[in-house]
């Protein structure tokens, strides 16, 4: 079970639910994750204000009781989760069916295509960095394509320019 102070007795009662599923406990990302053939299907874990559980492909569910919710707006493609405040809110029976529907959907390998990479502009940041230190540009034309276009965004995110050189740094 996963440490979690303020939810404990809540997040136990979860990991008993999850644990009755057709579904391999594994540790991943420091977490218990529940997987299906070596697919990720459920995890659950303890917030400040909710414990949850999350449901890897849960863009695909149904929600038939509408209490599913994209982790972060505009950036979750296909996770799900499903926030609880109290142990009164946790339902044996409808956590099982959600579980159960989840496993069907790796069964029917359902999953979000990932999105092509458009081209991108190298941050400004970055070529100012490049020209001065020519073994940075090199371990960075090293990076695939995908991992170049992140860490230029990552670079570039920031408003204020000393957190975007902090970046560089």
């Amino acid at each position: 079970m996963q440490e979690n102070t303020i939810w404990s007795e809540e997040l136990r009662q979860i990991a008993e639910i999850i644990g009755k599923a057709p579904l391999v406990k594994e540790i991943k990302w420091g977490a218990e994750v529940f997987t299906w053939n070596g697919k990720n299907v459920v995890s659950y874990g303890g917030f400040k204000n909710h414990f949850a559980i999350w449901f890897y492909n849960g863009v695909f569910l149904s929600d038939r009781y509408k209490v599913l919710v994209a982790a972060s707006d505009g950036k979750t493609k296909s996770l799900r989760q499903w926030r609880f405040t109290s142990a009164s809110e946790i339902d044996e029976n409808k956590i099982t069916e959600y579980i159960i529907e989840a496993i069907d959907i790796e069964k029917q390998g359902l999953k979000i295509a990932p999105e092509k990479s458009a081209e991108f502009t190298l941050s400004p940041f970055l070529v100012e960095a490049f020209s001065n230190d020519p073994d940075f540009k090199s371990a960075f034309e090293k990076l695939t394509p995908g991992r170049q276009k992140e860490y230029s965004k990552y670079v570039d995110e920031p408003k204020q320019e000393a957190t975007k050189k902090a970046r560089i740094d």
